[in-house]
C-alpha cells in the first residue's frame, strides 16, 4: 500500500470515511503503511477540498452533492446525542397544534418525542416519519406526496411542494446537511432544498435541531438563513463561544 501516491491514498481515505462514518489517523498509518503525519497531512488536503471534515485524531465525511448517507446510516451516527437534541426540540412545541417534520432521523426522534397527552397534525415528506407516528394516539399525519428518494425515503418534487404551499404550519422542525454563519443552511439535493424553503415558507416558527458535526459544514443548495430561524437546538459538543455567533443573527441557541 505503500507505494500508492498522495492521490490514490486520499481516494482510499475518502471511500473508506463514507463507507464507515468515520476514520482515524492512526488505523489509516497502519492499514496505507505510512505515517500518522503522513494521514494528518492528507486529511488537511481532503477537508480544503470541502470531503472531509478533521476532528480530533481523525475525520469524517462531509456530505456533498455527490454524497449522501443513508437514512439506514444516520440511524447509527450520534444517536444518543439525538436523541437528547429532539427531546429538547420537542420542548420548543409551545401552543402549536400543526407542526411539520423534516426527513432525516434526528427530525424523526423528534416526532417520535412529541406529547401524547394532546392532539397534534404532522406533516412530513418522510415516510419512516409517517410509518412511525402513524398509529400513534391523537396524531394526525399528513404524508406529503411526490417521488421517494432512495436512500432518505422522503418525498421531493413539484407535487411536494404544490401539497405544502397550500399549508399553514405554526412551527416546522427542520434539519440540514449543514449550517454556518456565511451560508445559512445547506442540503445537497436541490429537490430536497426546495421542500425544505417551502416548509419555511408556509410555517409562523422555524426550529433547526442538529449535531454538532454539521456546524461549519456547507453544501450545495441554500435553502435558509440564520435569521429566518427561531431557535437551534444542538448539543454542548458545539462550544458557547459558537452558539453565541450564531445567536448574534437572530435565534435561540439551546445546547444540551
Amino acid at each position: 500500500m505503500s507505494g500508492m501516491s498522495a492521490e490514490e491514498r486520499q481516494r482510499e481515505i475518502v471511500k473508506t470515511a463514507r463507507r464507515t462514518g468515520a476514520v482515524d489517523v492512526n488505523a489509516l498509518a497502519a492499514e496505507l503503511g505510512v505515517a500518522r503525519e503522513t494521514v494528518r497531512r492528507d486529511l488537511r488536503a481532503l477537508e480544503d477540498h470541502g470531503l472531509v471534515r478533521r476532528t480530533h485524531g481523525g475525520a469524517y465525511p462531509v456530505e456533498s452533492a455527490g454524497f449522501e448517507t443513508t437514512l439506514a446510516f444516520r440511524a447509527t451516527s450520534h444517536v444518543p446525542e439525538k436523541r437528547r437534541i429532539a427531546a429538547a426540540a420537542a420542548d420548543l412545541l409551545g401552543d402549536a397544534e400543526t407542526v411539520f417534520v423534516d426527513e432525516g432521523f434526528t427530525p424523526q426522534l423528534i416526532a417520535e418525542s412529541l406529547p401524547r397527552d394532546r392532539p397534534l397534525t404532522v406533516v412530513t415528506a418522510s415516510l419512516a416519519t409517517a410509518g412511525a407516528l402513524a398509529e400513534a394516539d391523537n396524531k394526525t399525519v399528513l404524508l406529503l406526496g411526490g417521488r421517494v428518494r432512495p436512500g432518505t425515503l422522503a418525498t421531493v418534487d413539484h407535487w411536494t411542494t404544490k401539497m405544502l404551499a397550500g399549508f399553514v404550519i405554526d412551527l416546522a422542525f427542520i434539519g440540514a446537511n449543514g449550517i454556518s454563519r456565511e451560508h445559512g443552511l445547506t442540503t445537497p439535493d436541490p429537490a430536497v432544498s426546495e421542500v425544505k424553503a417551502q416548509a419555511i415558507r408556509a410555517a409562523r416558527r422555524t426550529v433547526f435541531a442538529g449535531v454538532h458535526t454539521k456546524f461549519g459544514a456547507v453544501s450545495f443548495c441554500r435553502f435558509a438563513e440564520i435569521s429566518a430561524l427561531e431557535a437551534i437546538v444542538t448539543s454542548t459538543f458545539l462550544p458557547a463561544s459558537e452558539a453565541h455567533r450564531y445567536s448574534m443573527q437572530g435565534p435561540q441557541v439551546i445546547r444540551v
